[in-house]
Formats: structure tokens, sequence, C-alpha cells
């Protein structure tokens, strides 16, 4: 059986999320453990949407099918973006609209592109369609400016006829690095228009506005342009995995040829449909965010440790050896990071950013560790 399978789906290694709470506890009967792996929300769901759920669980209507179109979630979103409602693909969390296109564009004889420390699921997204990845070298160490970033100029230099799909995430994920607004544009306009690029925005709300990417223009522009967004972060919904594509109505048509159907369950539409209206819970995540992250880079910095420049809600640290034996000591600790080994990067660890006292405690154990 395993000889028949896809020749894609043999190589690949699954998908290593952070570890759960509960598996550290039952590894090392740990308490009072804080995950600071996975970069979700620690504020949580708006109580807005808490309260929406419950209701909705009483009502007994679970036993339904969702709304397959998604239609009150998609004519929210449409206003929220002033964008017609048959631009939009909604997904179960934003990586599913990486999955679809991959799905459509990609083949053996058309390759992802991707940078070099990029978000796991491009590889294992194309991996999967049996295709070839055109991985561009990030930006040195030593960058002045953007240590271990993307690198358009090597993006740019690598188009051929063999790219099939381009994904750029913005900021990106594990590095936190960013890319120019002005850059961003300037490389969309070197790529062939029957190239799609996926500009992956699920940490996009996390940024300065000074420095952020507004895609709605661009989407106009360059109807190749896909852009993924999530309701896992900012709006703190990780747990019912929902998320949307926009993009022009003629690739929205082709990704939801393949769309699985009902693949956002109904309290999950509920959900995001609450959340995008409860403004206030975003704007006190990203307040939150920007202070505890300054202060967290500061505490880290005033320890010797190099810490990457991030708009995103984690910081990724810079040991200068093999991180793995701080990791296990942190979750000897009850602190659970993510080890960046996977990603290329076996000196790095990165932390979500959290509240003041999960990082206050993420400080302490770090002394604690590097003094011993």
């Amino acid at each position: 059986m395993y000889a028949r399978a896809a020749d894609g789906v043999r190589a690949l290694r699954p998908y290593e999320p952070g570890m759960p709470i509960e598996e550290l506890e039952r590894q090392l009967n740990v308490k009072d453990v804080i995950k600071m792996a996975s970069n979700e929300n620690p504020l949580g769901a708006s109580p807005k949407v808490v309260e929406a759920v419950r209701r909705e669980l009483t009502r007994g209507d679970l036993a339904r099918y969702p709304d397959g179109g998604g239609f009150r979630l998609k004519h929210k979103l449409a206003a929220f973006w002033n964008i017609e409602p048959e631009r939009i693909t909604l997904g179960n969390g934003s990586s599913d609209i990486l999955e679809f296109v991959a799905r459509i564009f990609l083949r053996p004889d058309h390759a992802a592109m991707f940078s070099q420390y990029a978000f796991a699921v491009y590889p294992l997204a194309t991996t999967a369609q049996s295709a070839p990845a055109s991985v561009v070298p990030a930006l040195p160490p030593g960058h002045a400016q953007m240590p271990y970033g993307h690198d358009l100029d090597g993006f740019a230099a690598r188009l051929d006829a063999n790219v099939g799909a381009i994904f750029l995430a913005n900021p990106n994920n594990p590095t936190g690095t960013w890319l120019p607004a002005s850059a961003v544009e300037q490389f969309l306009q070197k790529v062939p228009p029957h190239v799609p690029v996926v500009l992956d925005q699920a940490y996009a709300e996390y940024q300065d506005a000074a420095l952020q990417v507004d895609a709605r223009p661009l989407l106009d522009r360059f109807p190749n342009l896909v852009v993924a967004r999530t309701f896992s972060k900012a709006y703190g919904l990780a747990g019912l995995r929902v998320g949307y594509g926009l993009s022009s109505p003629a690739m929205a048509d082709l990704m939801n040829r393949i769309r699985p159907p009902f693949n956002v369950n109904a309290l999950a539409l509920l959900a995001a449909e609450v959340a995008l209206d409860d403004e206030e819970h975003v704007a006190r995540s990203v307040q939150l965010n920007r202070s505890e992250r300054d202060a967290l880079r500061k505490d880290l910095e005033g320890m010797g440790l190099r810490v990457l420049p991030s708009q995103a809600n984690f910081l990724t640290i810079d040991f200068g050896r093999d991180s793995a034996p701080v990791h296990r000591r942190l979750l000897e600790a009850g602190i659970i990071l993510r080890p960046m080994a996977s990603y290329g990067m076996p000196h790095f660890l990165r932390a979500t950013v959290g509240t003041a006292g999960q990082n206050a405690r993420l400080v302490a154990a770090f002394k604690s560790v590097l003094d011993g």
C-alpha cells in the first residue's frame, strides 16, 4: 500500500506543531505550564465571541451542516475590505488558501518559489504535489536591516517559465521579518501575470501601521495576487480554524472548485463574524503585543542574546549554539517554546509574546538556564 501512494506524499514529513500543554504535563509531570510556542493570542478570543458561541451551543443545531458558502461571513468580509463577495474564499485557517493555490498551480514541471526561512506549510504543500521548490536564499545573518529576511531581488532573479506559484509571508514566520510595501509592489510588477503570488498576511494586524502593506489596491492592479488572512492570531480563534483568501474573481472561482464542502464549521463561521465586529479586542491584543514585545526584546538583549527584528507576535532568539539543551531546560521549567531546527535554524528558539506575567516568567527562566 505504501508503494502505491503518491510520490509527493511518500516524500513528506508530517508538520510538527508546538507541543500541547497536556503533552508536557504527561511527559515530564510538570505543572503550571505556559505555552509560548504557537503564536496564539494570550488574551484569547473576544468575550463577545465566547458568549455568541455559548448561545449557539444551546440551540441544538450542531446536527445540521454549516452554510457551505459562508454567506454571512463572506458579506461581512466584503464590507470590511470593500471587495466583492465573489473574490473571497473561505478556509479552514489561512493554510487552506495556501494548499488550494499549491493544488491548482504546482506540478512536477511547475515549481513553488519561497524564501529559505519560510512557513513550513509552503514546502509541505509543494512536496505533496510532487513539485520542485525554488528556495531563495534569505538575506544574510549580518544584514543591517533584515537578517534572515526575504530577498526580493533574489526572488526576481529566479523568475523563469518553470515557476508555478510564489509564496511571500509578510511578516514572515518563523523570523518575524517583514517587507516594505514599496518592495512588494515593485516585485509584483516583475512577476508574469500568469504566475500567482500568495501574500501571506497571517500576522499583518501586529505590524506598525506605517509598515503594513495595504493589499486592497494591489488586488485590483494584480489579478494574480492572492492575499491570505487568518482569524487565528490577532482575533484569537486558533482553536476554531478559520481564515480566508482575497483575490480576483477568476482565482477565487478556481479555489472554490477544489475547496472541500463545509470546510469551515458552523461555530467558526459565527465566531469569525462576531470577532470581525469587535475591533476593540483586536486593538487591545495589538497594543499588548507591541508593548510586551518591546519589553521582552529589551530583557533578552540585556542578557546578551541576539533577537531578530520582528513585526509579528513572536521573537526569534539566537543562542549562538545548539538551542536544544536550552529548550529542554525550559520544558522542565514548564515553558514551551518552539525549536527552530526543523526550519534550518538550530541555534534559535521562537517565543510567542505573552502577557507581562508570562514574559517575566520566561525571562527569569532564561536567566536561570543561562547562568546554569
